[in-house]
């Protein structure tokens, strides 16, 4: 019978990347360099399969007094963009989510580099009923345009409904035509991020060549976006 690392690198990881997933499990929170003291492995190299496992997905980071703390994302994570070794991941979560660190948090900060961190936020936000969206402009669509399609077919078959306040300019564009949003436009919300609040989420995209999405776990903070996500609803108008 395979083990897990072995199920990780069918799934796609190489020997390292699967050692230091586990280890991440494990731990939790942790420095690049106390990781590798730990691992037995030269620096230079944990950096650099930390970037890997970031750009697939696995792991983010936080920053605590100019250091960064690397640790795993939910096993979960292994089947987003994977579609031919669904079947082996699928196989594997069970084993790691036995490893997976539980911790209560009052609040959590998570931030995705690249395409995974908006495709992970699409599939959040579906788990709310009720989730509210100011300055977007629709550059997910470009982004991730073959995922699109999927997405939304997928949040049409949930209870998610939507406001959304945008820039006129972006009046037309398909985002503002699905039926499960409504929408208002204010030229005052013109921006480079799109603010996302959902459950006791705040999500804000940065839509670049390399797409950042920082996630705000935390209750008080959201209750304060979503008061001023009100206040800017009853100024904005429907056309």
């Amino acid at each position: 019978m395979d083990s897990i690392l072995d199920k990780l690198k069918k799934a796609g990881l190489s020997g390292n990347e699967s050692k230091i997933y586990l280890e991440l499990l494990k731990r939790g929170s942790i420095s690049a360099s106390s990781l590798a003291k730990k691992m037995g492995m030269d620096r230079t190299l944990v950096y650099q399969i930390l970037n890997n496992l970031i750009d697939k997905g696995l792991v983010n980071y936080i920053n605590k007094e100019n250091r960064r703390y690397y640790e795993s994302t939910s096993p979960d994570c292994l089947l987003t963009g994977i579609k031919e070794s669904e079947n082996i991941v699928m196989s594997v979560i069970p084993d790691l989510k036995k490893i997976e660190r539980q911790v209560d948090v009052e609040q959590k900060i998570n931030i995705y580099e690249g395409k995974n961190g908006i495709r992970l936020l699409m599939e959040d936000v579906m788990q709310s009923a009720d989730v509210c969206v100011f300055g977007a402009s629709g550059k997910s669509f470009d982004i991730i345009p073959y995922d699109m399609p999927s997405l939304i077919r997928k949040s049409l078959k949930t209870d998610m409904k939507v406001r959304m306040i945008t820039d006129k300019e972006f009046k037309g564009h398909s985002m503002t035509k699905l039926p499960n949003i409504s929408v208002r436009y204010l030229e005052e919300v013109k921006s480079p991020a799109t603010t996302t609040i959902y459950g006791d989420t705040v999500a804000i995209n940065v839509s670049t060549d390399k797409p950042i999405v920082i996630f705000i776990k935390n209750r008080d903070i959201t209750e304060s976006y979503k008061n001023y996500f009100e206040f800017l609803w009853k100024k904005a108008g429907n056309d």
